[in-house]
Parts: structure tokens; sequence; C-alpha cells
């Protein structure tokens, strides 16, 4: 079984994550999707997700493509995933293009295309400009 892996914070799940976490479940047999806590996205930080963990781990475990999800607390934590899931394939948006090369000495690592014109910074602002009109 070919086991593949993601990161994100998933906030506001819109059809850019689940594109993204559609196309790694086709390079796989079974999908591991690590979400940032509101901790770490503190640590991070960036801005508070607007859905809190919980609820954003109960939306991605209602996804057929996923097959579980796992909370992402640190950066230094991938290495660790990799190894006690015994992951083959770590999958991020191209957007991070590189970032993650160093991963290759424990599986194969590679990058999806975004899905144009969507992202959960861009519904933010948008948002905001519709609360100001």
């Amino acid at each position: 079984m070919k086991k593949v892996i993601t990161y994100g914070t998933f906030d506001l799940l819109h059809k850019g994550h689940v594109n993204l976490l559609q196309e790694a479940r086709k390079l796989g047999d079974y999908l591991i999707v690590a979400v940032s806590t509101d901790t770490f996205n503190a640590l991070k930080g960036k801005e508070a997700a607007y859905i809190p963990w919980e609820d954003r781990k109960f939306l991605l475990e209602a996804l057929s493509c996923v097959d579980r999800v796992i909370p992402e607390t640190n950066w230094e934590q991938k290495i660790v995933d990799i190894q006690e899931h015994n992951i083959d394939l770590f999958v991020m948006g191209d957007d991070w293009k590189g970032e993650f090369d160093y991963l290759k000495d424990y599986c194969d690592v590679a990058y999806i295309s975004r899905t144009a014109g969507i992202s959960t910074t861009k519904i933010k602002i948008d948002l905001k400009v519709i609360a100001q009109n």
C-alpha cells in the first residue's frame, strides 16, 4: 500500500483544498492529512483560523479522499510523521515548490498545481470587503 501525506491549515475549506487532496490521494492508496492546530498557527505568526481545529479535522475526515487526519503541532514533525506512518510520498501545493526537498532522504516528494483563482487568503479579503460595504 502506497501512503501519502500532506500538510496545511485547511481553513475555510474550498475547491482548491479539495482538488489538492483528491490529486494527492490519486498518487497513492492511503492519504494522511496533517492539519495545523490553532496553537501552531499562532506560533507561525499566522492570523487565527476562522474554523477551529476540531471542526477543520471533522470536515476533512468527511471527504472520501482522506483516510486519516492528524494534528500538525510544529515545523519539525514532518520527518517523524513520515517515519511513524511509513509514508511513501510527501505532497504539497506547488506554491511550496522546493521547500520540502530535504524530505527526499525519507520518501518521495511531489508538488501539485494549485487551483487558480482561489485561496483562503483571497476568501478572507473578499469577506472583509463585503463586510465593509
